[in-house]
């Protein structure tokens, strides 16, 4: 009998792996992505913030990678300052989102500047048409990330 070492395999391996098992079983490429991932078919990467006079303005980058389209996805936004104190709260709309597309939604953040966002929280979705049948509804289907020093959270 010849013996193996386990070997660690890396994310990206893993998903590789779990696509190819989905094909193999029938499943669509989508839905193994899903199922990789804990379910998120729609990633909302905070990308960068800039200044924009007394304001700031947020660049959200959003894409789709699941089976279904949305006509409305607003999000409600909270902003913290950098003693983790709520600064602002905003309602952002992320939709129209089609199957497949990668979006980029801009908004601005009135009477704070980029320095004083400490962090940006996904609090809640104020409106998902159509609404994902799934339990935990569309906020179960988001993953969030961010780039650079604010982080943004779920």
């Amino acid at each position: 009998m010849k013996m193996t070492r386990n070997r660690k395999v890396g994310p990206r391996k893993a998903l590789a792996g779990l696509l190819a098992l989905g094909g193999l079983c029938g499943l669509p490429a989508a839905s193994a992505v899903a199922q990789a991932t804990g379910g998120e078919t729609v990633t909302i990467e905070l990308n960068k913030l800039e200044p924009q006079g007394e304001a700031c303005r947020a660049y959200l980058v959003v894409k789709n990678t699941g089976e279904q389209a949305f006509d409305s996805l607003k999000l409600d936004l909270v902003m913290f300052d950098k003693g983790g104190v709520v600064a602002k709260r905003l309602a952002v709309q992320a939709a129209p989102l089609p199957v497949g597309k990668t979006s980029l939604k801009v908004f601005d953040v009135e009477g704070h500047g980029c320095a004083d966002i400490g962090s940006i929280l996904l609090n809640d979705v104020l409106d998902c048409t159509p609404a994902p049948e799934a339990p935990g509804g569309c906020l179960a289907r988001i993953a969030v990330s961010a780039r650079g020093e604010v982080s943004f959270l779920k």
